[in-house]
């Protein structure tokens, strides 16, 4: 598919941006993904249940190609052996070393190298107070309309 572009606004830091048409709405169905490339930037488009969303295709930790990596949720429990897996396939995890991104905000959610194995203590705490990872992948932001997927960059 040919790129097409229109310069539209002014980004984040004041500078121009343009909108650069990737693909066609129906091209990524729903739990897909597709690396498109808009000005030599390799980004993997999701689309997470008609959502669409953007993120860089470079992992922050090392590099790493997002786009190889599984798709997946959070497994969460009110008690022991009631696990259930929430926001299914709203993460995509790094193929080379398991750091977790929100396909939705670029948050990173775990980080592999500190999951060691020994004892710790356990306290019970609201959700709010979860630690978010020290990473954040950059997003890309993605708009539609009836027929084509747009990018802005």
């Amino acid at each position: 598919m040919v790129q097409s572009e229109r310069r539209l606004k002014r980004g984040r830091q004041g500078e121009f941006v343009s909108k650069h048409v990737v693909a066609r709405v129906e091209d990524i169905g729903p739990g897909e993904r597709r690396v498109v490339t808009v000005r030599n930037r390799p980004i993997v488009i999701f689309n997470l249940d008609g959502e669409f969303f953007g993120l860089l295709n470079r992992c922050p930790h090392q590099a790493a190609s997002l786009s190889q990596g599984i798709q997946a949720g959070f497994a969460i429990a009110e008690v022991p052996g009631t696990e259930r897996c929430i926001r299914r396939g709203e993460f995509i995890r790094c193929p080379w070393h398991g750091w977790e991104y929100d396909i939705r905000t670029g948050q990173s959610w775990c980080d592999p190298e500190s999951i060691l194995v020994r004892r710790f203590k356990v306290e019970r705490v609201p959700g709010s107070e979860l630690v978010k990872g020290p990473f954040v992948a950059e997003t890309v932001e993605v708009s539609t309309d009836e027929e084509y997927i747009y990018v802005e960059a």
